[in-house]
């Protein structure tokens, strides 16, 4: 789409207000508004905002950035169609002189696609998302109640969740994201929902609208859309499994997972960067070594039974991830893999006692993301620096 689409779907879907979404370094949506007069100077001109209050961003000495809507983002907001329609796009983000802004998590997921697309290469993503549905309180608050006491693909009246599902699907239809299946997980109250494959930063977009719909609907219905890593004690915690195939090319794939293993240690506090990330390590075919296979479950990274060889999946990160940043890092690992012509160690579905571990505590993921030169030359010092901070 180009501004001129937009513009034109304004005018005829009587658009009364327009979203401007762009994200922090934590992966958090953080937004502005505007009426449809300001389109064209969004487009053209960018829209100012103090980046000085945007944690990981600017200090105040100087604190202007701009967002400049991205038209291939564009989406409509079915919830809020009452009366006139309201659209999202999300943004690039530039400084005045029109440079782009470093720490854009869109940005850096672009230039590890360019690079990619420059050696011939597509990588497509497409991820599975899991999280509890708790009952609010009366304030709103999170009781972490369990919605119900359902388990593994259960069906009604064991699962109260499949109306709330099917209404964050067929919403996602409506924004023109379809999603693959949904199913009532294995813990109480606990859901999950897959996306088809799709290239990185479409893909990224598409998980951060997810979220942003799930909660915004488990809200409207009472609930609370818990996604982080291990909200209940005694329960499965919610992985974000990362399904990756390198496009058209399935003798790379291997020297591409290759890559993955060899610098897991170091990304692991970008693809689990809080503390009850390390609560869910090691249980419920969460893993904790750094290890592959076929089928299995219990691994890092297994390659599933389907009719293309040219698919794996790496089952260690949450959904606290920043997903632009976990797809960037993703990719450039990869690349490495194929470049250097990396072979995986064999396959097992029996960890020895000479097998890697991933990062037990958020401590030990910090302590080696702070000595790892290969995240500072693709991410920044900054950006490392906070996370490790």
């Amino acid at each position: 789409m180009t501004y001129e689409d937009v513009l034109s779907f304004c005018e005829e879907q009587d658009v009364r207000f327009i979203r401007l979404s762009y994200f922090d370094i934590y992966g958090r949506q953080k937004n502005v508004s505007v009426l449809p007069t300001e389109l064209k100077r969004a487009f053209t001109e960018g829209i100012s905002f103090d980046a000085s209050a945007i944690d990981g961003f600017l200090d105040e000495v100087h604190s202007d950035l701009f967002l400049f809507p991205d038209p291939n983002t564009m989406s409509i907001l079915p919830w809020r169609s009452m009366d006139g329609s309201v659209i999202r796009m999300y943004c690039d983000i530039q400084y005045p002189d029109g440079t782009p802004f470093e720490r854009d998590v869109r940005y850096i997921l672009r230039k590890a696609v360019k690079k990619a697309k420059e050696k011939g290469i597509t990588i497509n993503f497409g991820s599975e998302f899991e999280f509890y549905l708790f009952k609010q309180d009366e304030n709103g608050n999170n009781t972490f109640v369990p919605l119900d006491q359902g388990g593994y693909m259960d069906i009604a009246p064991l699962d109260k969740g499949e109306n709330i599902r099917r209404e964050i699907c067929l919403t996602l239809s409506e924004m023109g994201i379809d999603p693959e299946v949904s199913h009532h997980e294995m813990g109480p109250g606990q859901n999950e929902i897959d996306f088809r494959y799709s290239q990185a930063l479409q893909a990224a977009d598409n998980a951060a609208t997810f979220k942003w719909v799930v909660e915004a609907l488990a809200n409207m219905q009472g609930l609370v859309a818990d996604f982080s890593p291990k909200p209940i004690e005694n329960a499965p915690g919610n992985g974000m499994h990362i399904n990756m195939s390198v496009q058209s090319h399935e003798e790379l794939l291997m020297p591409f997972m290759a890559g993955i293993l060899h610098h897991i240690e170091e990304m692991t506090l970008f693809l689990n960067p809080s503390k009850d990330s390390y609560k869910r390590m090691g249980k419920d075919k969460a893993p904790s070594f750094i290890s592959w296979s076929y089928q299995n479950r219990n691994q890092l990274i297994r390659i599933p039974a389907t009719h293309s060889s040219n698919r794996m999946e790496l089952r260690s990160p949450d959904c606290s991830c920043n997903i632009y940043l976990a797809y960037a890092l993703l990719i450039y690992a990869g690349l490495e893999g194929i470049e250097k012509n990396m072979i995986p160690d064999p396959c097992t579905d029996v960890v020895s006692v000479d097998t890697k571990r991933l990062p037990q505590s958020l401590k030990e993921a910090k302590l080696i993301a702070s000595n790892a030169s290969w995240l500072k030359e693709i991410l920044g010092n900054d950006i490392v620096d906070i996370y490790v901070g």
